[in-house]
């Protein structure tokens, strides 16, 4: 074998397994298909560029610029700076290690121990490992409709806008494309969602209006049950009950998903088994059909998020180099975030979810209007809601749509995972003013 293990995919976990398998005295190719990519799709195209344009968004009204959009440009300059020092810094790390060899190219399989790599010269070499990461992240899911127009972006083409958009029609209404709602509304966009469904129809129908109405507030428009006909020029046709409709805007961009990253990979060859969407199917130590393949990250479906990705990573090291007592089956219990402007962070089982299970609840609320930290930073728009046990006091999950959420709701996970129950946030001693503390009334409730 050339190497003790190949990484397909310059992501978070194959970077952060091929650093420290190399680590170990192991040798490792790492293999990555776009020098643009180094360091995977959070740095380059997804959480680090977006989320510093959400904060950049979030000061565009305290800053006087002649210009409308004048902020906007600079905003995106400034990212562009963010996303080439990480990604260098990214490269650097395992370029300069003796037992990793960075490998510019598109791989794929040719059997369940080899893979084919086609260099950016059109050469090809063959490579072999006891042990391959399949790490190759996500796609956006391109538009069922006709869609003929200059002016028409997904989420990671619409980063490298230089103008900002006077008006922006975003089609689909998943975390993305609120997030860039919120986003392009705060640079000074007239922003418009149309979806084909009910708002975040798997929210609790009091959480969804909540950040409904907060995303309206910021001058959002939001159109529910549309279906979309054709996007041409600058104009999109959809029905709405039964009625056709057409807007006009300057930018689109379409956000109606993402999807594993597997077409080019000939997993056939290896052996390695897809699902329906074309994740790769795993269990739970993250091991595909084939015994010395794995696959960490987007590329396996469900939670798409970086700090997941981070720990697949912990799992197939744990089964390569550990005791494998680390799987899926233990995670911590985590959150996912909406990043908007006044974001929304949820943990756990909603009402809806723990209604449906049978368990007897107690659900606790709190506006935001109430709490005096967020009187203190002008920002009390929101809510807090918690699920918990009505006999236990077990806390059963929470969805704080509120200032600092992203934050907060870390603490949650911590005590979710101890075992922590209403009582401990009810007592806990918190520091005043802050957000945190709106947890002592939140669940001195129960």
């Amino acid at each position: 074998m050339d190497y003790d293990i190949i990484v397909i995919g310059f992501g978070k976990a194959g970077k952060t397994l091929a650093a420290k398998s190399a680590a170990l005295g192991k040798k490792v190719a790492l293999i990555e298909r776009s020098p643009q990519m180094y360091g995977g799709t959070c740095i380059n195209v997804g959480c680090i560029p977006t989320k510093r344009l959400v904060t950049a968004s979030k000061e565009a009204g305290f800053v006087n610029f002649g210009v409308l959009g004048e902020y906007f440009v600079l905003s995106m300059q400034k990212k562009d700076e963010l996303v080439e020092a990480l990604r260098a810094k990214n490269l650097a790390m395992l370029k300069g290690n003796p037992n990793i060899d960075v490998i510019d190219g598109e791989g794929s399989f040719t059997s369940a121990n080899s893979v084919r790599v086609l260099s950016p010269d059109g050469q090809t070499r063959e490579i072999s490992a006891e042990t391959i990461v399949v790490n190759t992240g996500s796609r956006e899911v391109e538009p069922s409709f006709e869609v003929n127009s200059q002016i028409a972006y997904s989420s990671e083409e619409i980063l490298n806008l230089k103008i900002l958009p006077k008006h922006l029609v975003i089609i689909g209404g998943g975390f993305i494309g609120l997030e860039f709602a919120s986003m392009f509304a705060g640079f000074g966009s007239k922003v418009s969602v149309l979806m084909r469904s009910k708002f975040m129809k798997n929210e609790d129908e009091d959480v969804a209006a909540s950040v409904k109405s907060a995303l309206q507030a910021q001058g959002v428009e939001i159109i529910e049950g549309c279906e979309f006909l054709s996007l041409k020029g600058d104009e999109l046709k959809f029905n709405l009950a039964g009625e056709s409709k057409a807007v006009t805007a300057d930018a689109f961009l379409y956000a109606l998903g993402r999807r594993a990253n597997t077409g080019e990979l000939n997993l056939a060859a290896a052996g390695v088994q897809t699902d329906a969407h074309g994740n790769i199917i795993t269990n739970e130590h993250l091991q595909s059909s084939a015994a010395g393949i794995y696959a960490a990250g987007d590329v396996r479906g469900g939670e798409m998020f970086t700090y997941t990705s981070l720990d697949d990573f912990r799992i197939i090291f744990s089964a390569l180099f550990g005791d494998g007592a680390r799987t899926t089956k233990n995670r911590a219990p985590h959150a996912s975030v909406l990043f908007t402007h006044t974001p929304l962070a949820r943990i756990g089982l909603s009402e809806r979810q723990a209604r449906e299970s049978g368990r007897e609840i107690k659900v606790l609320k709190l506006s935001m209007a109430a709490v005096p930290g967020a009187k203190v930073v002008a920002h009390d728009e929101g809510m807090m809601k918690a699920v918990v046990d009505a006999a236990s006091g077990e806390i059963l999950g929470a969805a704080l749509h509120c200032v600092n959420a992203h934050e907060i709701v870390n603490e949650l996970a911590i005590a979710m995972a101890l075992g922590a129950k209403a009582d401990f946030f009810k007592n806990q001693i918190f520091t005043h003013p802050s957000i945190s503390e709106a947890l002592n009334d939140l669940f001195g409730q129960f």
